[in-house]
């Protein structure tokens, strides 16, 4: 379980996935390939892994009992382009707490997904069927796309990307979140007042471009 409180875990979601993938100094973020099935889908929470079979999803039925209210589940369906998830697996994970799904496969019934608030992020949207004949594994680490996820590691997700923080360094990542985030929003108020990134980042000493007039 993650060392942050609720209220602390609203705030790093606010602050965002960049920002605390930046913050954090660590090769944590998702590949791009993973994307929100709605827009305005986002969460953050403690991962639950779950390893699926290809087009198989027995193994996310078996997730939602082992959930604990505030999961994300973090599923490597091998980015089988399967409707692994739609409106009736999100109907019973919200009402079992679950805080949201990221998965390497795919999704459906988006608009559903998005009417009743459950964020979903996929490698894909896709009505094609999945079967019941292997049981998977939950809570053992699973890789997606090279990057490890093990039970309790933070998952801050939404629209620019997902970032997966080992459980140990939560509270370490919020605290850099905050620093950076002031820090930007000092930059904001000096860049609105005319200067430029070239002298607020330290930019001009890397070199001037050549004159192409």
């Amino acid at each position: 379980m993650t060392v942050l409180d609720a209220g602390e875990l609203k705030e790093l979601l606010a602050l965002g996935s960049a920002t605390a993938y930046e913050a954090s100094g660590l090769p944590c973020a998702l590949p791009p390939v993973f994307r929100p099935a709605w827009a305005g889908a986002r969460c953050v929470g403690t991962a639950l892994p779950v390893a699926a079979a290809p087009g198989d999803n027995l193994p996310l039925h078996w997730a939602l009992e082992a959930a604990r209210p505030g999961d994300v589940l973090v599923v490597d369906a091998g980015g089988s382009e399967h409707g692994y998830w739609g409106e009736v697996l999100a109907v019973s994970a919200l009402a079992r707490g679950v805080a949201g799904l990221v998965i390497d496969g795919g999704v459906r019934d988006t608009d559903r997904l998005r009417e009743i608030g459950f964020p979903a992020f996929s490698t894909s949207v896709a009505i094609l069927g999945t079967g019941k004949s292997w049981p998977g594994r939950v809570g053992s680490p699973v890789h997606l796309r090279g990057h490890r996820v093990a039970r309790g590691d933070l998952v801050v997700a939404d629209a620019d990307g997902i970032a997966v923080l080992p459980a140990a360094e939560a509270r370490r990542v919020l605290d850099a979140s905050r620093a950076r985030a002031a820090k930007e929003d000092q930059y904001m108020a000096e860049l609105r007042a005319g200067a430029l990134t070239l002298d607020l980042y330290g930019f001009r000493e890397l070199g001037q471009p050549e004159d192409q007039s």
